[in-house]
């Protein structure tokens, strides 16, 4: 259900006013007050001169007004004001204009004055969000509009839903605090002998309610007070929202009495399609839990979600009828076809409203059907509790006791209801489950052949199919590439394939390819923090200031993840040890969490389910909950290499030996004749073979590189290469050339100087150095040390004595 939010331009109006198509042009209805008299010669810097909402609620009728004057304070400014735009809902109600006017040196130019000045168009808003809400919008270029004119516009909306049976609702913005203003006002009257209740939910400083006659009258001060400072992480609930309500609505069973006829299962015909698939179903399975699943899949997969707001549809669902014959339908209509079915299948349900962003702040909001954006269905089963939302994707009957994060809902009953809670609890599946499989027997340092499977389940799936149509070529590859190289593994990916499952609702991402597995050397051994939970839970809970003491911290979900890693050591794991805590406590930083780890013949393998439920952290469990969190991350899974292990050499050595490295080159070979764009890989490729001392190999990738794209660093690369392999005019050319792309950065310079001395010319070295470092700045320092370096290997003791003297006096902070 579409929620409603009567603010500056959206509002309920009367059945009786006869709304139109066209915009009406007409005085301000006299119970407005007018704002104050403009000045529009003030020069206080305030753009927005005046901000006037008034509403009138009155037997089934809301008219809100709204006047609104704005300097042209920029080019800016007048780009973004100089079009009006005034939007209205035909069906129920009127646009009503007031003025449009100029205000220009005291003088006003009318902009009314012709005969239909506004063009009306259809502005569906919310095209690509699936919705056809039916506004039309009304629409004037302001011509001759300059930077230091005043704009004002002053209009009513009007808007009566029948749905609503005679009951009123509204609600008006708060202007932010600090917002700059000149006069700004929020104004609502209603008749007495009418029970309007009002709220503001979020704190102001001066509200007054007071009787004039048979009317009373509400004011609100606007822009609001600076608003009390909260966590990031507090329940939405704490946080204010910047809103005015007013409903007639006497409590939440009073809306919920109003609404539950619009929901009433629908009997289907004899004979008719929505009767034949109900028979499918009746005859597919005889378990009711069974009966349940196959209603809820008929619902999601064969009628794609399409909001329509015509025809008073913000609150009437369409027939079932209807919705199955063109196949479309928003939330209400598939609620109650969805309910239909399941009367047909004698399965006891019933709709219940929520709202999916807001759920938190129900039961501190005014009673009203505006509070919801959302309806789906409440099923019992054997006695147990299971939400259907006919506009999910990809459930199955696995994941039918999953709960959804919405807090509170409304059921509709005819003898009315109150709001109830929802409790959530941990999905069952994984939304997703990744797997990955790293073989580091070639040795630590050399590239790990690694396979990579990303599972998933509900809605990501739909997603994914769309996306996988849509996209073809390297477009598609990097959409699969994508959900291992933005992890931070930065794969070199070989194949890759997507598999879809029907049956179970999944899809899975396959890829293959080589890591660069970092072993980071602690204590003299390599080691591998083996981390599948713990190093992704975050808990900030900070409740430092008094007022927030009291406060829970809120964590995400319900989304359920699954992930299980298994790494092959090098040497069958001779002498490597685990390090930390195999397993965990069952819940951290709010979320329930499961981990194992085995260890045999060669192979780390860690699972772990991380599954976070939307629950609360209590104020006084948040000291504790941080203190267990920071425990298991100083206490996580390590795998150590022997303090012994050999030197890469060796470890190359035994690589090639053992035809490891084979199958590496293989798996680059295949990546670099798949890409489009070689020379990346081609680099990476030269690295690798650089790292296992096949120099010719490397440099003849890096020639291949430099004939198309000769970068610096490419070409250092290569001139260190050749330097290795005592190739030094070559080394030389390739610094030069180098030297020659970016004269200004410290690294070309040094190695072009570095490369001189090697072929021979330290003099013409030494001089390249003198003439940089003569010029100071922060880089002098590193080349003194450069210049040092050149000298001593010409056995010139004295002066590379003195350039590292002078090195030290230039940076004695660096211990380089």
């Amino acid at each position: 259900m579409k929620q409603v939010v009567v603010a500056v331009i959206a509002v309920v109006v009367a059945s009786g006013v006869q709304a139109g198509t066209k915009p009406l042009y007409q005085p301000a209805p006299a119970w407005v007050v007018p704002a104050p008299p403009l000045d529009a010669t003030a020069d206080d810097g305030v753009p927005r001169r005046i901000f006037d909402q008034q509403q009138r609620l009155s037997g089934g009728q809301v008219w809100s007004y709204v006047d609104v004057a704005t300097r042209i304070t920029s080019q800016q400014s007048l780009l973004e004001t100089g079009t009006v735009i005034l939007s209205w809902q035909p069906d129920e109600g009127d646009l009503i204009v007031h003025r449009i006017a100029i205000i220009r040196d005291g003088k006003t130019i009318d902009l009314l004055a012709e005969p239909e000045p506004l063009s009306v168009l259809r502005r569906e808003r919310g095209l690509e969000s699936l919705e056809i809400d039916g506004v039309l919008t009304a629409t004037m270029p302001v011509k001759g509009l300059q930077v230091g004119d005043t704009l004002r516009v002053t209009h009513s909306v009007t808007h009566s839903d029948p749905a609503l049976k005679g009951n009123l609702q509204s609600s008006v913005v708060l202007l932010p605090d600090q917002t700059q203003v000149g006069f700004a006002r929020i104004r609502a009257l209603w008749p007495a002998a009418t029970d309007v209740r009002w709220k503001a939910l979020a704190k102001v400083t001066d509200a007054k309610l007071t009787k004039t006659g048979d009317f009373r009258e509400l004011s609100v001060t606007t822009p609001l007070p600076k608003q009390p400072d909260l966590p990031p992480d507090a329940p939405a609930r704490y946080h204010a929202l910047p809103l005015v309500e007013l409903s007639t609505f006497r409590d939440w069973a009073d809306v919920s009495r109003t609404m539950a006829p619009l929901f009433a299962p629908v009997p289907f015909a004899a004979g008719s399609p929505l009767a034949a698939e109900a028979a499918r179903i009746r005859a597919a399975a005889s378990d009711p839990l069974a009966r349940t699943a196959l209603a809820l899949e008929s619902v999601q997969g064969n009628v794609r979600y399409l909001f329509n707001g015509l025809d008073h549809g913000n609150y009437n669902p369409q027939l079932p009828e209807k919705t199955w014959a063109i196949r479309s339908g928003d939330c209400k209509a598939k609620t109650l076809l969805l309910l239909s079915l399941l009367a047909a299948l004698d399965i006891q349900a019933e709709p219940v409203l929520a709202n999916t962003r807001l759920g938190g702040f129900l039961p501190a909001r005014l009673p009203s059907a505006g509070a919801f954006n959302h309806i789906l269905v409440m099923a019992t089963v054997a006695g147990k509790t299971y939400w259907l939302d006919g506009t999910g994707l990809g459930i199955r009957p696995a994941d039918l006791g999953d709960t959804p994060n919405l807090r509170f809902v409304l059921p509709l009953r005819v003898g009315g209801a109150t709001l109830i809670p929802v409790s959530t609890h941990a999905n069952a599946r994984p939304t997703i489950a990744l797997t990955l499989d790293l073989d580091q027997s070639a040795g630590i340092g050399l590239p790990a052949p690694v396979t990579v499977d990303v599972t998933f389940t509900g809605p990501s799936v739909e997603a994914l199919k769309a996306a996988d149509k849509k996209l073809s070529g390297d477009k598609r590859k990097a959409m699969i590439d994508g959900f291992v190289n933005n992890s931070g593994m930065h794969t070199l990916v070989v194949s890759r394939t997507i598999d879809y499952d029907p049956a179970a609702g999944t899809a899975t991402i396959h890829i293959t390819g080589l890591t660069n597995e970092v072993w980071p050397r602690d204590d003299q051994r390599y080691q591998n923090k083996m981390d599948v939970i713990v190093d992704k839970l975050q808990f900030g809970g900070d409740r430092g200031r008094p007022e927030w003491r009291n406060m829970p911290v809120a964590t995400p979900g319900p989304v359920s993840t699954l992930f299980r890693a298994r790494l092959r050591l090098p040497d069958g794991g001779r002498g490597f040890t685990l390090e930390g805590d195999r397993t965990l406590p069952p819940t951290l930083a709010g979320q329930q969490v499961h981990q194992s780890v085995v260890f045999e013949n060669g192979v780390v393998d860690m699972t772990g389910r991380l599954d976070a439920t939307a629950a609360e952290v209590p104020a006084d469990q948040v000291a504790a909950t941080k203190a267990a969190l920071a425990l298991a991350k100083s206490r996580s899974v390590k795998v150590l290499a022997p303090r012994d292990y050999p030197a890469h050499w060796k470890v190359v050595r035994a690589a090639r030996a053992a035809g490891k490295i084979a199958p590496i080159e293989a798996a680059f070979a295949t990546a670099i004749a798949d890409a489009t764009e070689k020379p990346p890989l081609i680099a990476d490729r030269a690295a690798f073979l650089a790292s296992v001392y096949d120099r010719a190999g490397a440099i003849a990738d890096l020639t291949t590189v430099i004939a198309t794209r000769p970068t610096v660093p490419v070409l250092l690369t290569r001139a260190g290469l050749y330097h290795q392999t005592g190739k030094d005019a070559a080394a030389l050319t390739d610094a030069k050339a180098a030297y020659d792309l970016d004269p200004g950065d410290i690294d070309p310079l040094r190695n072009y100087a570095l490369m001189l001395a090697y072929a021979g010319r330290t003099p013409a070295a030494v001089a390249l150095l003198d003439e940089a470092i003569s010029a100071g700045g922060e880089r002098r320092g590193a080349l003194l040390s450069t210049k040092a370096a050149i000298l001593g290997r010409d056995r010139q003791a004295d002066a590379a004595l003195a350039a590292v003297d002078a090195a030290v006096a230039a940076k004695p902070g660096d211990a380089g």
